[in-house]
């Protein structure tokens, strides 16, 4: 491989790509409403608590397009329903998709509330015995409730001195908790998912239930038929220049790897250096009808310029697509990867086979970690005992109980190599801070293999590498379930590292021309988590979404905002943090409480009839 320079360290970009400002953060400064002494005694107090906290936010969550995230002040402290609506119309008009109320102090709980009906709201009341705002932080949380609006409750374990109202370490996490949860129920709002195609295979994941989407993350469905691919490609409804820019990217970074193909039926060199122009080809135009292209407008394409704002996608591919086209993985590895020829960039969200609940986590988790997310079948589960038999090797450490083996064929990003670093360990960062040789390291890592014509009788490549071990990672599945609605499934643990040959033994007893990572789920002991067969013998579904960093808890929060309940996860009970309301569905078995309240509440954005 040439040891050219490939990429410059990219940087944040100002705004998203998809159409619609980055939401902001609403911070509500409430104050006692009482005038000749008490409020203005507690004015500068107040408004300053305000100011930390936007100060606060802005310094550690950014969005996933790299620029900081913004708070919005509000102009004066809020001391009853005036100010209170003067506060929602600043909000309305700069944007703010979530708001957090801070106060040191008594005020009037119901005067002061944020009434909108769907942004993720918190209140921070100070803990401090003069004029407690945990005083109002509870009275206003029962307003909250009673109105059915449900709100997170941030209150510091230790008590604080006036003159000392900090963000202790315990609210600050609480905040970047909410704000993080908070920020992607604001950003997907609005946003489309994008079926290029329609079912395959039958999995039921690609059948997409728009009322979904629509109810619970505020998204439109937008759908093209695979044809609309070939259109362009016929017509040259592309960036020419990008399309020279990439071959000539493939040819020196992409290598290709073993065709496991009998020789009688491989493709000859002319056959794949014309798959590989194919491929490339659907790549930028798959990402062209998701967020479009201004070159296409200067070439006389102004409607396909505009692409459907579209913030996740699916491609059907198999069967009607690859039975006679090269098939999507290439296409699908590019674009969730945080890398391709035009440099370092955020990933995009595209999942195989139209998997569209497969993608809500992959959108979900991109809009909690900021990183790519890979893409996978829960293939096998390898018990220590059949490791043994079958290659002589007893597992060890993390994967002493037993392994998953998450493989596929798509859209597994590149990322997932594990060959970025941070002190000396595996990680997948966000963008801005992927270095060039993490990005080189990432495509050395992976061999381009000819497609299983068995699989793709249309030919095309499919991505191998293996995932490096010891990263944190955090597998999520959403289910939709009839008469229930959707529920999530979360799993946190570990890649783990095994012997190469043991490796190899174990590929090859499947398809070795594709993706693996080796997953160890967190035990706990109990319940489902009580070994690692009950892991996938209880999972919902043969896909799930790989997110780097134990994440579990975010999720819940995320997850509870948009009414989605939690059927399994292995969370600590003390890292749970949900709406206040939550409580009154039940304190003993959270998980049945969780289910109560989202039922008893319903999706965000409305009830289906």
């Amino acid at each position: 491989m040439s040891n050219r320079k490939i990429y410059r360290r990219a940087v944040p970009q100002e705004e998203p790509r998809t159409i619609g400002m980055a939401p902001k953060v609403g911070i509500r400064p409430v104050i006692d409403g009482r005038r000749q002494g008490v409020r203005e005694s507690l004015e500068a107090q107040t408004m300053d608590m305000a100011r930390r906290a936007a100060s606060f936010i802005s310094s550690n969550v950014r969005h996933t397009h790299g620029a900081p995230v913004e708070c919005v002040v509000a102009d004066s402290c809020i001391g009853g329903v005036a100010e209170a609506a003067e506060a929602a119309e600043m909000f309305e008009r700069e944007g703010v998709g979530l708001s957090l109320t801070v106060t040191p102090c008594w005020c009037y709980g119901a005067e002061t509330m944020d009434m909108h009906p769907w942004y993720p709201k918190a209140i921070w009341g100070l803990n401090f015995s003069d004029r407690p705002g945990a005083v109002y932080l509870a009275a206003t949380k029962a307003a909250h409730d009673q109105k059915g609006l449900p709100v997170f409750t941030i209150y510091g374990a230790g008590v604080q001195d006036i003159e000392d109202y900090k963000i202790t370490d315990d609210v600050g996490e609480m905040i970047l908790r909410f704000v993080n949860a908070g920020l992607a129920v604001a950003t997907i709002r609005n946003k489309s998912y994008l079926s290029i195609g329609s079912v395959s295979m039958g999995i039921a994941g690609s059948m997409i239930q728009e009322d979904f989407f629509e109810d619970y993350f505020g998204m439109r469905c937008e759908a093209v038929d695979m044809s609309e691919i070939t259109r362009r490609m016929e017509e040259k409804i592309y960036d020419e220049k990008e399309f020279h820019n990439a071959l000539q990217w493939v040819e020196t970074y992409c290598t290709e790897g073993e065709d496991v193909n009998p020789e009688s039926k491989q493709l000859g060199r002319e056959e794949k250096d014309q798959n590989w122009e194919t491929v490339v080809k659907m790549t930028f135009i798959m990402r062209d009808l998701m967020t479009g292209n201004p070159r296409l407008d200067d070439i006389g394409y102004g409607e396909e310029a505009l692409g459907r704002n579209a913030i996740a996608a699916g491609f059907q591919g198999q069967r009607q697509w690859t039975d006679y086209f090269p098939n999507g993985d290439f296409s699908e590895a590019v674009l969730n990867s945080s890398f391709d020829w035009n440099g370092i960039r955020e990933p995009y969200i595209i999942a195989t086979e139209n998997d569209t609940l497969n993608a809500a986590c992959m959108l979900l988790g991109h809009q909690i970690t900021n990183s790519a997310q890979i893409f996978g079948d829960i293939r096998t589960y390898w018990s220590a005992e059949s490791v043994k038999r079958v290659t002589g090797y007893e597992l060890t450490g993390k994967a002493a109980d037993g392994i998953i083996h998450f493989l596929n064929s798509g859209s597994a990003a590149l990322d997932g190599t594990g060959r970025q670093t941070r002190n000396n360990q595996p990680v997948m960062k966000p963008f801005w801070e992927i270095e060039e040789e993490e990005a080189k390291a990432c495509l050395e890592a992976t061999r381009w293999c000819p497609a299983n014509l068995e699989y793709f009788r249309g030919g095309g490549f499919s991505s191998q590498f293996l995932t490096r071990g010891n990263m944190p990672v955090t597998m999520t599945r959403i289910n939709m379930i009839k008469g229930l609605g959707p529920v999530l499934q979360i799993a946190e643990g570990f890649t783990v590292n095994i012997p190469g040959e043991v490796h190899q033994i174990l590929n090859r007893r499947t398809d070795p021309t594709w993706p693996t990572t080796w997953f160890a789920p967190r035990l706990t002991g109990r319940d489902v988590f009580r070994d690692v067969y009950s892991v996938m013998d209880n999972w919902g579904s043969n896909h799930g979404v790989l997110s780097y960093g134990h994440i579990g808890d975010k999720f819940v929060t995320l997850a509870s905002m948009l009414r989605i309940p939690v059927a399994m996860h292995n969370i600590p009970r003390e890292r749970i943090f949900r709406p206040s309301a939550w409580g009154a569905f039940g304190t003993k078995d959270l998980e049945a409480a969780d289910f109560r309240a989202c039922q008893n509440y319903g999706p965000l954005y409305g009830k289906n009839g």
